[in-house]
């Protein structure tokens, strides 16, 4: 009774970490051990990670047309007015929660794979910096833990130093779901909100950009150990419009989280696939992981692979307003060599054999 009424005031103050803590500390049963009851709290946490990527935007879309049919239409109309009012503020810096990115549920996310973040040099917080991650995986489990949640330390590995998560503009068109977002500090991919972040918001910023997007969540599966980066020099040519640097960084097992269906270049499925990737924004990928009681099983549940996310050297960029191609070559090609570099150095701490190399398309 007590281990309940623990968890009920956990709730009531709103932190749920009470509430997580009274689970663990539950006696253990026959046929349900603490440490089970653990990983099935490692799985939940997870599952609704994916499912909220899946699903939320969308299951608030409806709810939200749904209660304008009937007598709560208030609701919704006060919450589109809002939607109206705030819609802007994802292109402003967000509306990061210190109290949302240390969340329990946080850490039992981390430990479920587990994600590490491995710091190889300091960053100065009087500069503002570009994080190029690698590789996309199919949900960016790595860079989710460790730059928009406190899982891993980034605050105290990297002090002084804010990341913000760029992904699809298109998800903070959705009610909840944009909200969510950017109480970790997620931040739309585009020009406005990453201007905004390098040139009006002091410096310590960090934009993490997942370089290969959508093009390299297609050719992500187990045992792959490649990135889309030879034609992307958009993120080369911002740094040096805004005079930050470009940080590389490598989560090693990103690619171990599901098993995808891989089609031929050429193929009918792969043609399909890019169009719908042109046209949705990111890719339909044909993947599964484990089941949620059953890890023999197929299911929607991530394989509790390791996930290790090594955040390298930085590159200092020079501030220049019309930066020429060949400057922007040059400094793409020291990016690629850091990267390759990077992933030499600690590919066979993390399980890959010496002759393993970085592939770059």
């Amino acid at each position: 009774m007590k281990t309940l009424l623990a968890a009920y005031s956990g709730v009531k103050k709103g932190s749920g970490s009470w509430f997580l803590s009274a689970l663990h500390d539950l006696p253990s049963a026959p046929w349900l051990s603490r440490s089970k009851l653990v990983k099935q709290l490692q799985a939940i946490s997870v599952l609704q990670f994916v499912l909220s990527f899946l699903a939320l935007g969308i299951a608030a879309t409806v709810l939200l047309l749904y209660l304008l049919c009937t007598d709560c239409w208030v609701i919704s109309a006060v919450y589109i007015a809002w939607l109206i009012f705030d819609w802007n503020t994802p292109k402003q810096g967000g509306r990061r929660s210190a109290w949302v990115r240390n969340w329990t549920v946080w850490t039992y996310f981390r430990d479920y794979f587990p994600v590490t973040l491995i710091k190889t040099h300091n960053l100065p917080p009087n500069r503002n910096y570009i994080f190029g991650y690698h590789p996309h995986g199919i949900f960016c489990f790595g860079a989710f833990c460790n730059f928009s949640t406190e899982a891993t330390g980034f605050s105290k590995k990297f002090p002084g130093i804010k990341p913000s998560l760029a992904t699809l503009a298109g998800n903070f068109r959705l009610p909840l779901l944009r909200d969510y977002l950017m109480s970790g500090g997620i931040c739309p991919v585009n020009r406005n909100s990453i201007d905004y972040l390098l040139s009006c918001n002091g410096t310590g910023n960090a934009v993490v950009i997942v370089v290969g997007g959508a093009a390299e969540s297609l050719n992500c599966t187990p045992g792959i150990n490649s990135v889309t980066l030879r034609n992307r020099k958009g993120f080369i040519k911002l740094a040096l419009q805004k005079g930050a640097d470009l940080v590389p960084v490598y989560s090693f097992g990103e690619n171990e989280s599901y098993k995808q269906v891989i089609f031929d270049e050429g193929s009918r499925w792969r043609w399909v696939q890019r169009k719908l990737q042109k046209l949705l924004g990111f890719a339909p990928c044909i993947f599964h992981g484990c089941g949620f009681f059953f890890t023999e099983s197929w299911g929607i549940v991530p394989y509790g692979k390791p996930i290790n996310t090594v955040v390298g050297e930085p590159i200092t960029v020079p501030k220049l307003e019309e930066p020429t191609p060949d400057v922007v070559e040059m400094y793409h090609t020291m990016y690629i060599k850091s990267l390759t570099t990077l992933f030499d150095k600690y590919k066979t701490r993390f399980g890959l054999k010496e002759s393993d190399v970085l592939l770059i398309d």
